[in-house]
């Protein structure tokens, strides 16, 4: 007859609880390996499906960008460091394409060249629209070496990575801040640039990367210089959300949409004394919706070993007066208006000539109501007053 030994039976209970403790660590590792890891479709490419990285695609041209890509049946990896970007939107456009393969977002900083180098790594990229930039012109000349790193070196980060991992197809959000305050108007792409600002000066330091680079390589290259952007998703899925920290340097829109909301006491206008019509300056007001238009076209005409430069505007120039009164017209609020000062680094009169974009990529501004763009925007502005809410809400 066999006796157990029970001073052995607590030394097989711990040999029992180590072995099970051993086989859940193998599993998990097991599970964790690349032989074990579900292939994810943005890492694969698919015949007849383009794969764009959208830099920046979190913040207001960005994500209307990406909601056009993907309404045309593209597949968009967005890369955002939400310094400036929303959350909400993201989520917008994750529950309305909510598909396999659709939608990816990746949270990354275009300054951490490591980060960015791995999602080109881990992902089957065709082509790049880089809107990711901080783009206040007032900011700009408070803070210039911000804008320098985050405009022109990352810029040649993402060339760099795009270098590494043969993608061959750039589409570059510019500015026409790039030339100044020309002699002449309207502004064509042969006007001279000579910018007045750190903004435009680091835009057209990453072109002038952009253009050295293209010469020596095969890339598909198009440089988009914008014009004053307005307006929001005629639907009302996106619109503009600033940080309220960044509103005093935002587009006049934003201003005056928050001055309608009583969330400012009134609007405040720099500068009175331009030799314009009015005095106050004259721009280029282009509907967003337009200009994510000429972005897909320009992708759809982009060709190896070519470049194309082409302005984004309406051609017609409106003073900030005028844009100020068809505020006040279609938010129906009696708008507070101080006059002041000029603001540094601003300049008197920019309109553009788009007949080289109109010829070459067949694309034409077609919402140039000023008031009806300022109205769609307003609807969304309405029923968004706090934008797309608390970033760390949005993400809880």
């Amino acid at each position: 007859m066999d006796y157990s030994d029970p001073k052995r039976k607590p030394h097989f209970l711990n040999k029992v609880l180590v072995a099970a403790v051993l086989t859940v660590m193998c599993i998990l590792v097991l599970k964790q390996t690349p032989c074990h890891k579900e292939i994810s479709p943005f890492s694969i490419r698919e015949p007849g499906v383009t794969h764009v990285l959208v830099t920046g695609g979190a913040g207001y041209i960005g994500s209307h960008a990406v909601l056009r890509l993907l309404k045309d049946s593209y597949r968009v990896t967005i890369v955002d460091n939400l310094s400036r970007g929303n959350i909400g939107a993201i989520k917008v456009l994750q529950e309305r394409f909510p598909g396999p393969g659709r939608l990816q977002f990746i949270y990354a900083d275009l300054g951490d060249a490591k980060a960015v180098k791995r999602v080109f790594a881990e992902n089957a990229i065709d082509a790049v629209m880089h809107f990711a930039a901080v783009a206040y012109v007032g900011e700009s000349t408070l803070e210039p070496l911000r804008y320098y790193h985050n405009i022109t070196s990352n810029t040649l980060t993402v060339l760099e990575a795009m270098a590494a991992h043969d993608v061959k197809t750039l589409i570059y959000s510019s500015t026409c801040a790039t030339y100044g305050e020309p002699e002449k108007m309207p502004i064509t792409e042969e006007t001279p640039q000579f910018p007045i600002n750190p903004y435009g000066k680091a835009k057209k330091m990453a072109e002038d990367i952009i253009l050295d680079f293209s010469k020596k390589s095969n890339m598909a290259v198009m440089i988009l210089r914008y014009f004053n952007v307005i307006g929001s998703d005629p639907e009302g899925r996106l619109g503009e959300a600033p940080r309220p920290e960044l509103r005093e340097h935002g587009r006049i829109s934003g201003a005056c949409f928050d001055a309608a909301l009583g969330i400012i006491p009134g609007l405040k206008v720099k500068g009175t004394d331009y030799e314009t019509p009015d005095g106050t300056c004259i721009r280029d007001y282009i509907d967003v919706t337009d200009l994510v238009d000429a972005h897909v076209k320009a992708l759809d005409k982009a060709e190896p070993n070519k470049v194309g430069i082409y302005n984004v505007g309406t051609g017609k120039g409106r003073s900030v007066r005028e844009f100020v009164e068809a505020c006040k017209q279609a938010t129906g609020v009696d708008i507070k208006v101080d006059y002041l000062s000029r603001r540094p680094g601003d300049y008197a009169e920019v309109y553009s000539n788009p007949s080289k974009i109109n010829r070459e990529l067949n694309w034409t501004a077609k919402h140039t109501d000023l008031l009806e763009s300022l109205r769609v925007a307003w609807r969304w502005q309405k029923e968004h007053r706090n934008g797309y809410g608390s970033p760390l809400a949005m993400a809880s």
